[in-house]
């Protein structure tokens, strides 16, 4: 029996094909816009990401997420190392500025600015040069991804220069850095030197970065620190996870992603149900072939099951390869859309969604099964 059902599937080319089309498709588009969009939110928090040797992150008490700077006094940092629990406690800088090549190519950049002697809050993964080569007059490190748009072209390279608010600026490192979510470039620079690149005014200091002692947790010394100076400070994960929930709850960027995905599943199931139903309507009398000779409609039920599950795997099975294909192309890591993926939990969630959708069409279409007669048959 399995074996006819599977005859009389591919017997019907045409349809075949479009049921095929209509799982690929939403698989497709239902996965990787899913993955961008995990992307996109992972791309908001990557720079607390990068500082892995923080603990918490202090900031004024209006800050909401990392992308709102609004620069504290000087003063700030000494109040924070005197909190009890506090192992450490190191300035930083954030801001974003042209950057210019003596060719005259400009790219937006995000400059970070990290502790002039322990350079903590900058990421570890150079690729060529290293952390202490920022403590050289004019240095600054530039990401991978950064270099190819402002040198595109030209192989990895340190000691090119970069004219940055009518100052210069000289490479003298590369960097792997994860892709920030709001500049195109991204340049660690020391504190002091980030300073005269973009002054601030009188408050300049963005965010202090902290450690915790060992045995207290880091958000219990950032309770502490909350209470002993008034600012506002939360463990590492925290505000990774307030800075993702505040892009969730304040842009459109849900809500647009949200519209391409639903709409990916109504037209990949519309065109599902209608073709499957069509395959069935177009098969009636083979399945009345089958009742004639005593199959039942519970056995029926399980071929057309059978036949379902062939076209939802096939369909599955090449949305997700071409998935694949695209983040395995497009994100490579000099491309606009390095650091996006696709998650195996949103393949699996996919595969679940495909799955309600093609057992959905396939109960529909149960109906006309279960109702044919017989002796259609032998009519003209």
């Amino acid at each position: 029996m399995p074996v006819l059902a599977l005859k009389i599937l591919f017997g019907d080319r045409a349809k075949l094909l479009g049921l095929v089309f209509g799982v690929a498709f939403a698989t497709l588009l239902v996965m990787q816009q899913g993955a961008m969009f995990v992307g996109l939110m992972t791309r908001s928090q990557n720079v607390i990401a990068e500082a892995q040797e923080v603990d918490i992150w202090v900031m004024e008490p209006s800050v909401e997420y990392l992308d709102l700077v609004r620069p504290m006094r000087d003063g700030e940092l000494f109040k924070v190392r005197g909190v009890p629990g506090v192992a450490w406690a190191a300035p930083f800088f954030k801001g974003t500025a042209p950057v210019r090549t003596p060719e005259g190519r400009t790219k937006n950049a995000l400059i970070l600015g990290v502790d002039d002697t322990t350079l903590i809050g900058a990421t570890r993964r150079f690729l060529v040069g290293s952390p202490e080569d920022l403590q050289r007059p004019d240095a600054i490190a530039i990401d991978r991804a950064g270099f190819a748009q402002l040198w595109p072209g030209e192989p990895l390279a340190i000691g090119k220069t970069l004219e940055l608010n009518d100052r210069r600026a000289i490479v003298i490192a590369i960097t792997d850095a994860a892709p920030a979510f709001s500049a195109q470039v991204i340049i660690y620079a020391r504190y002091t030197q980030a300073l005269n690149y973009l002054p601030t005014g009188r408050n300049q200091l963005s965010f202090i970065l902290a450690k915790a002692e060992d045995g207290i947790t880091p958000a219990q010394a950032a309770l502490a620190i909350t209470d002993r100076t008034g600012l506002k400070a939360y463990a590492s994960d925290e505000f990774s996870r307030r800075t993702i929930q505040y892009y969730l709850r304040n842009t459109g960027i849900p809500m647009s992603f949200a519209t391409t995905i639903l709409l990916g599943i109504l037209v990949g199931g519309a065109i599902v149900g209608l073709t499957f139903n069509m395959f069935v309507s177009d098969n009636l009398p083979q399945y009345a072939m089958l009742k004639v000779v005593g199959v039942t409609d519970t056995r029926l039920a399980g071929l057309v099951l059978l036949q379902a599950a062939v076209v939802g795997a096939i369909g599955y099975a090449i949305g997700t390869g071409l998935a694949a294909a695209f983040f395995e192309f497009a994100c490579t890591p000099t491309s606009a859309l390095r650091g996006f993926v696709l998650p195996w939990w949103i393949a699996l969630g996919v595969a679940g969604a495909m799955s309600l959708l093609i057992l959905l069409s396939t109960i529909v279409s149960l109906r006309r099964v279960f109702v044919v007669e017989p002796a259609t048959i032998f009519r003209g």
